[in-house]
């Protein structure tokens, strides 16, 4: 079973940046499709975006495209979330979950993960 670990979140203001990782216990010659959720209090988990290794395809929610950059290191068994222009809205519990059985459409509709992470608290506060 795939472990995942997610590191980087933290407190910072309004406009600020973080780098969120997720690495994984496990290496493995097929490559993992990544994806990141958060989840603020009271609220339901939201989709943040989502990466295929293979053919670098990413998908983005509305709310953070143009803003978040999603990427992976196979080599390094992590992927990470550039998160610029944060915002209070952003504020939640980020997790990363991977996949090798599904394709990533199927991941980013229907959130059908194998694996989760326990989650990195992301707060932007001024």
């Amino acid at each position: 079973e795939v472990q995942l670990v997610e590191s980087g979140g933290g407190r910072v203001q309004p406009g600020g940046s973080l780098r969120l990782s997720c690495t994984a216990s496990e290496f493995t010659s097929t490559a993992y499709i990544v994806g990141w959720y958060r989840q603020a209090p009271g609220k339901e988990r939201e989709r943040v975006s989502a990466i295929d290794p293979d053919t670098r395809r990413t998908f983005y929610a509305d709310s953070v495209k143009g803003r978040f950059t999603i990427s992976i290191d196979n080599a390094r068994k992590t992927a990470y979330l550039q998160m610029n222009g944060l915002n209070p809205d952003d504020t939640a519990k980020y997790f990363c979950a991977a996949d090798r059985r599904r394709t990533l459409y199927r991941l980013w509709e229907l959130a059908e993960w194998d694996f989760w992470g326990q989650g990195t608290q992301v707060t932007v506060s001024s």
